[in-house]
């Protein structure tokens, strides 16, 4: 996983409540077997009509936010099936944030385990950051050290994070590179064993 400290980026604003899983990613998507590729896919049946045409009123399909980094939405983003290709979709089509004031458990889980950072801010802090990047291209700093967002207009708000989950994301660690972290003790304890045997 890459490392995530400081995201600036332009905020794509998904202004929808309970966006889920299927619709990040739809069932049809889910054959491939590694976790790449899966960003042509994000959000497709929104973006696409049935002859493969863009939706032009898409948020995503608006020049105005491509390359964006950062997602906003409204809250229970994540909700449905507990599908992990929902983040790696997200990741790849290139965000590496996604703030919204509430999410399902097991997406929450899922973006921290594969390095999207998922932020909780409050509903009314959420609905400020979308009506801003509504109005025009709205770009923010997300700290994570600090655990602060930042807008271009100087407003900072402040976000929570489990110190465990914190430390995996800015080091790029998942939870195998964080057991190697210990592999000195490992390697002392199966010493241990392998004596008292």
């Amino acid at each position: 996983m890459e490392p995530i400290n400081k995201v600036v980026s332009v905020v794509t604003p998904l202004d929808r409540k309970n966006v889920d899983t299927d619709q990040i990613i739809s069932k049809e998507f889910l054959k491939r077997i590694e976790r790449t590729g899966f960003g042509k896919y994000v959000f497709y049946h929104w973006r696409f009509h049935e002859d493969g045409s863009e939706v032009k009123d898409f948020v995503l399909n608006d020049e105005r936010f491509k390359g964006s980094k950062i997602l906003v939405a409204h809250e229970n983003f994540g909700c449905g099936s507990s599908r992990e290709h929902a983040p790696w979709s997200i990741l790849d089509y290139g965000f590496n944030v996604v703030i919204a004031p509430s999410f399902a458990d097991i997406f929450h889980n899922n973006c921290m385990k594969n390095g999207l950072l998922p932020i909780k801010l409050t509903v009314s802090e959420v609905e400020e950051l979308l009506a801003n990047g509504q109005q025009q291209p709205y770009s923010v700093e997300v700290n994570l050290e600090k655990q602060t967002v930042t807008g271009q207009d100087g407003k900072t708000y402040s976000f929570d994070i489990d110190p465990y989950y914190k430390q995996m994301l800015l080091n790029g660690w998942d939870e195998i590179s964080l057991t190697f972290q210990y592999e000195e003790h490992i390697a002392k304890y199966e010493e241990r064993v392998k004596q008292s045997v």
